[in-house]
This record gives C-alpha cells, sequence and structure tokens, in this order.
C-alpha cells in the first residue's frame, strides 16, 4: 500500500449575484445551487439595507447589515473527504428586513480538489 499524501487545491465557483432590484420580501434564490461541497463561504450584503440569509428559502439563519458580509471557513484545513461541508445543490436565499434602495449581494462559493 502507498502512502502517498495528496495536495488539495482550492476552486472557485463562478459568483453569483442578485441585484437590490431582486430582493423582497419573500425568499428570492441567489443565482444557482452550489456545483461542489462548499469548504469556504462568502457572503456579500453591499446593499444599503440589512437583509436575511437562508440556506434553504424557507428559515432565517443570518442577517447581515447594509455592506456587511459572512465569511464562512468551514472545512480549509482538512483532507480531501473529511470534516464537514456545505451540500452541493444547495442554494443561498434572501430576503428584506430593511428595503435596499442600491447594491447587490454577492455569494462566493470555495471548494476543494485534490492534485
Amino acid at each position: 500500500m502507498s502512502n502517498i499524501l495528496q495536495s488539495i487545491r482550492l476552486e472557485m465557483e463562478p459568483v453569483r449575484t442578485l441585484a437590490y432590484t431582486g430582493v423582497g420580501a419573500g425568499y428570492e434564490a441567489i443565482g444557482t445551487p452550489f456545483d461542489n461541497p462548499a469548504r469556504l463561504l462568502f457572503v456579500q450584503n453591499l446593499t444599503n439595507a440589512t437583509l436575511m440569509f437562508s440556506l434553504d428559502g424557507v428559515t432565517d439563519h443570518f442577517a447581515l447589515p447594509a455592506n456587511g458580509f459572512l465569511l464562512l471557513d468551514i472545512t480549509s484545513n482538512k483532507a480531501a473527504a473529511s470534516g464537514f461541508f456545505i451540500a452541493s445543490d444547495t442554494i443561498m436565499w434572501v430576503k428584506e428586513i430593511g428595503t435596499p434602495s442600491s447594491g447587490s449581494v454577492y455569494v462566493t462559493v470555495m471548494y476543494g480538489s485534490t492534485i
């Protein structure tokens, strides 16, 4: 049996975005489902209002103030298959707490691939 160490490369999916005009009283999807299990997740609220975010489109999970962000380092320091992740096919959702009149929200998904 070989005792080869594997390196993990950080990969990024295309950024997902939703303009302030798409944010309403009910949850709206921010782009498409995640293509890969997320190791790091960067969510930015670059609107001028506080917004609520959800990972299932039903439950309120976290609020972000205007021009705020959330960076989750979920499993960046684990081996390729260990640790926990935010599942592929997850969709990030957003709704109003305040009413935005400018800006956008952004979701950046980072995942690991073996070399």
